[in-house]
């Protein structure tokens, strides 16, 4: 059976208050102290949970791979005894075609997609469900990462690592704004979530956040980074919507007149908001594709 694409048109938590973020992140990486354990009580193994295969783009920047692992091995502290595997769409190994074959080949009977990627596209919506349907291994695709409130946590966070202060004048709110980048898409969804992303982070920031794009879409980094100018915010910082290190994400930091946060990478919101799609899926209703 496979679900229909459109159920990714109808999710969105853009609406989800931030004062929720922390009580997310505590209830998936700490499992309830009454959730079941793997045995039953007449002795008897349950069975174990589908694999998570964290489903990433590729990148040919190799400080992308080593990223990607280094996240992985968060979401495995956060979920002891959770299968965890990595498949790409292009240019690294392992592709995720060979990781799900892997999987049936060890006898893994189900898995959960979980789509590193911040919106939706043409890998959500194709892609990874197409190269899902001809799996051995039952599966469910998750929803991409974004948007969500534990996203623009992360994004928030590595902003103020690179320096980023709050506004504490009127003066200051109306020199400042921050320049979302995001990779961009021809799928007119892919804008649509970023707006709600750069939306929920403004909300977190108190100042304008403008969403701009590294390719494909408008505006370019350096055209909103002049918009910006021209309307006299010249306390301007960029937010990296990017999940790892690449010629994107680098190019995106070089246009940017003062503070660059770093990609989003291994933030433990990151891990956190896997897990939380991974649970998602597992819930009635998640795109199944069985063998």
């Amino acid at each position: 059976m496979t679900a229909s694409p459109s159920r990714y048109d109808r999710y969105d938590e853009s609406e989800v208050p931030f004062d929720s973020t922390a009580h997310t992140m505590n209830r998936i990486s700490s499992p309830p102290a009454g959730r079941p354990g793997l045995v039953h009580l007449d002795g008897r193994r349950r069975p174990a949970p589908p694999a998570l295969v964290v489903v990433a783009h590729g990148s040919r920047d190799p400080r992308a791979l080593s990223t990607v692992r280094a996240l992985l091995d968060r979401v495995r502290e956060q979920r002891p005894g959770l299968a965890v595997h990595l498949g790409h769409i292009e240019l690294n190994e392992p592709l995720l075609t060979d990781t799900l074959a892997g999987l049936d080949a060890r006898g893994t009977a189900d898995a959960v997609l979980v789509p590193l990627l911040l919106a939706r596209g043409h890998h959500v919506r194709r892609d990874i469900p197409e190269t899902a349907a001809k799996a051995r291994v039952r599966t469910r695709v998750a929803a991409p990462l974004g948007p969500h409130p534990l996203l623009a946590e992360a994004l928030h966070a590595r902003l103020v690592e690179a320096g980023w202060r709050a506004a504490t004048t009127e003066e200051e709110r109306r020199r400042s704004a921050v320049v979302l980048a995001a990779a961009g898409s021809r799928d007119p969804d892919s804008a649509v979530d970023t707006r709600r992303t750069a939306a929920l982070l403004a909300r977190r920031l108190g100042v304008p956040v403008v969403p701009a794009y590294a390719s494909t879409a408008a505006p370019t980094v350096p055209a909103a980074l002049r918009a910006l100018a021209a309307q006299g915010r010249d306390r301007v910082a960029l937010a990296s919507c990017f999940t790892a290190p690449g010629r994107f994400a680098t190019e995106s930091a070089a246009a940017a007149p003062g503070i660059a946060a770093a990609p989003l990478g291994t933030h433990p919101a990151m891990a956190t908001l896997l897990l939380h799609r991974y649970d998602q899926a597992r819930q009635p209703g998640g795109s199944v594709h069985a063998a």
